[in-house]
């Protein structure tokens, strides 16, 4: 199997360290975007390491149960034995997920103990789960357990496609340098290897996006009452407004709704993109439960084959395997389709939950990136692009131009808040029921990203 350029760089990066033998060089980050190729150019490069006779073993550890056999498929692709802990004496790695770790933390423990550590590598996917807070270490487990139970490894090697977090903290397996921003000093985490999206979509690893957002306006009412207030969805700047927006936006009302347009448009769009990609299909990411029910039945209604997953369901793991080999056309999920789902066929993405974080947005929204050899052999470089339709959400709307870059993760010093409180009271914001107004509603604002100007312009 020949290595994409950048998992030879890893391999690379990785018998420096090795040779330099310094403590300091314990932990590597790797940042690639969705796609890359992180889980096999992982265990590329642990095996080159292990002809080399520089390392012995490995410990790869999970955000989910789910991802585990994709672990376990890539390691048999190239003769590597990967066993779920407990394994045996015999194996290359072990596996594991952070939960799990958490939970049987004493015995294993010493099952790495009597195992050895001291010739292996640790493997932290999707690093950025493992949140470090010295002020509360107990909200930061993951972290904590990580540390504790890889401090004896050769080195210890993260990997993810989102590096950052929406709470500010640093995480496990990352350099953090200082720097001088104004008169402040500021942490930054620094990836030892980063592979930015734009760079995989020029080389065909994996598809661009473009990105259509639904705009319209929203009238704040009261029953009864003759004062009315309307606010742009994409042009409102008021915090608690825009969230009211957003929240009235994604709700299903007759086909005038921005929600109800937006995902009308997206049914069209992947009918057109199955006419090339006979197999494509789309993922609907819903705000909970009843409202994923309620967009099920809409598609269905529509004559769609529809699988619904959600996290409080038996057996939602084996159903999204399903998916990725079935027939469905539409996937419509409110929490299982985000980091480590592997569904090559996705093509169409409706973003239609309250959920802004940026890494949330990103991690959505890339489920719709992913080649196969298959499809390579069929598509010209740069490949077809996947589209996304979302309420035009000034938040989103702004993740969108930069989905491609890699920005750095600074962590911002800690600043006491302080709130004035008039006295007889405290100020709320608007208690206002939110009603769609159909002015502007079928108005669609496309975004594009622009460093990927040429080849994202067609039809």
């Amino acid at each position: 199997m020949q290595p994409r350029q950048w998992q030879q760089q890893l391999i690379q990066l990785l018998r420096r360290r090795l040779e330099r033998n310094q403590t300091s060089d314990q932990d590597v980050l790797v940042f690639a975007g969705p796609g890359a190729g992180k889980t096999l150019g992982a265990l590329l490069a642990f095996k080159a390491m292990q002809q080399q006779g520089r390392l012995q073993r490995f410990v790869v550890f999970c955000h989910r149960t789910s991802i585990l056999s994709q672990w376990q498929s890539a390691a048999q692709r190239l003769g590597l034995q990967l066993e779920e802990w407990p394994c045996s004496d015999q194996a290359d790695g072990l596996l594991i997920t952070y939960q799990g770790a958490g939970r049987q933390l004493e015995q294993l423990r010493e099952d790495l103990r009597q195992w050895g550590l001291a010739g292996s590598l640790a493997i932290a996917d999707e690093a950025h789960h493992l949140g470090l807070n010295p002020d509360e270490p107990d909200n930061t487990a993951w972290g904590g357990t990580f540390l504790e139970l890889t401090q004896h490894c050769r080195l210890r090697l993260g990997l993810t496609g989102t590096p950052f977090r929406a709470d500010n903290l640093a995480f496990c397996a990352a350099r953090r340098i200082r720097l001088r921003q104004g008169n402040e000093l500021i942490e930054q985490i620094v990836p030892d290897l980063a592979v930015e999206p734009r760079e995989l979509i020029a080389a065909g690893d994996v598809r661009p996006l473009e990105f259509r957002f639904q705009d319209g306006w929203v009238e704040h009412s009261r029953e009864g009452m003759p004062d009315r207030d309307v606010s742009p969805l994409s042009a409102e700047t008021r915090e608690s407004w825009r969230a009211r927006n957003l929240r009235r936006a994604i709700e299903l009302g007759d086909d005038s709704g921005i929600g109800q347009q937006l995902l009308l448009r997206a049914q069209r769009k992947l009918k057109q993109v199955r006419m090339q990609h006979p197999n494509a299909a789309g993922l609907v990411i819903a705000r909970d439960i009843d409202h994923a029910q309620a967009i099920t039945t809409l598609l269905e209604e529509d004559g769609h084959r529809v699988d619904l997953v959600h996290s409080q369901e038996s057996g939602a793991a084996e159903r999204l395997n399903n998916f990725q080999k079935g027939s469905a056309q539409w996937l419509v999920s409110i929490d299982m389709c985000a980091e480590g789902f592997d569904a090559p066929r996705l093509r169409v993405i409706a973003y239609l939950t309250t959920v802004v974080t940026k890494s949330r947005f990103l991690q959505g929204i890339t489920r719709a990136v992913r080649m196969t050899p298959e499809l390579a052999a069929q598509e010209p470089t740069p490949r077809h692009p996947s589209f996304v339709y979302a309420p035009a959400d000034p938040l989103l709307m702004g993740y969108a131009r930069t989905w491609s870059l890699a920005e750095p993760y600074v962590i911002q010093p800690k600043q006491e808040q302080l709130v004035d409180v008039p006295s007889g009271g405290s100020w709320r914001g608007p208690s206002l029921p939110l009603e769609a107004v159909d002015d502007g509603a079928s108005q669609l604002i496309r975004v594009r990203s622009p460093q990927l100007p040429g080849f994202l312009r067609q039809a």
